[in-house]
């Protein structure tokens, strides 16, 4: 495997594994259309946390045929497993993209496809997503060319266009503007909290920063009343506290319209 380090440590050996056998899938799978993969997120910014997802971006030639997409996505479950497996694997989310979709840059750039433990039942019974118009985008590739490591490929700073700095912003106004009532964050309340601290972080500084480092900066910034659930939330990231969507689910409604104030203040 070629590793190919931009300004950071290499991969985390306990998921050395696990990464050779996400990398054989894909393999199997793109064969010469794979053109690069990247390592980023948690596992090489601040550490993997007990529930940290195994951050990748698949960079193809071409799109993929119907019976490619389905194959492969089904195929990443053997190499993925829930938060807190038996077996020692990590949940992996993988995000596959199409260079010439992204290169000249325009947004919302087309996400290829992405691939996530949230999926697993939906994989199962035969539902797969087509290609979408995706902003998250524009906050992913500029993470991945301030931080990740190239298991194949170029590094990403020379693979990708950096994204102007209105293109991230209103990246970030969509992502906030996802969440609106109950049913958009119900079931999911920890890294809704742990994801609106991380924009707004992004949002006044400029940086990309792992979940914990931008909840210890929201903090304080927050009314009192606020401080609570953000720091609960982070706890429970951390693996210091049981997370308790119930506890976090009374002061969602006030903490989201806060955030979203903020940002839109800003």
């Amino acid at each position: 495997m070629t590793v190919v380090v931009a300004g950071i440590a290499a991969p985390p050996a306990d998921i050395a594994s696990q990464l050779a056998g996400a990398r054989a899938v894909l393999d199997r799978h793109l064969g010469d259309g794979l053109l690069a993969l990247h390592l980023f997120g948690s596992a090489i910014d601040g550490g993997l946390r007990p529930h940290s997802d195994i951050d990748l971006m698949v960079s193809t030639s071409a799109p993929l045929a119907d019976p490619v997409r389905r194959s492969l996505m089904v195929d990443l479950l053997s190499v993925s497993a829930p938060p807190g497996a038996p077996d020692g694997l990590r949940p992996l989310e993988v995000t596959v993209l199409v260079r010439d979709e992204v290169v000249p840059w325009r947004y919302p750039a087309r996400r290829e496809l992405q691939f996530g433990e949230w999926l697993r039942d939906d994989l199962r019974a035969g539902r797969v997503e087509t290609a979408v118009p995706d902003p998250d985008l524009a906050i992913l590739l500029t993470q991945l060319r301030q931080r990740s490591v190239a298991l194949l490929g170029p590094s990403a700073d020379v693979l990708f266009e950096a994204v102007p700095r209105a293109d991230f912003l209103q990246a970030l106004r969509d992502t906030v503007a996802q969440w609106n009532g109950e049913a958009d964050w119900r079931g999911d309340e920890r890294n809704i909290v742990l994801a609106l601290a991380r924009v707004w972080f992004s949002w006044v500084t400029g940086g990309i920063a792992p979940k914990d480092v931008a909840a210890d900066w929201a903090i304080p910034r927050l009314p009192p009343a606020l401080q609570p659930l953000l720091a609960q939330a982070r706890l429970a990231y951390l693996g210091e506290a049981r997370d308790d969507p119930m506890a976090l689910a009374a002061g969602m409604a006030a903490y989201v319209r806060h955030v979203r104030c903020e940002v839109e203040a800003a």
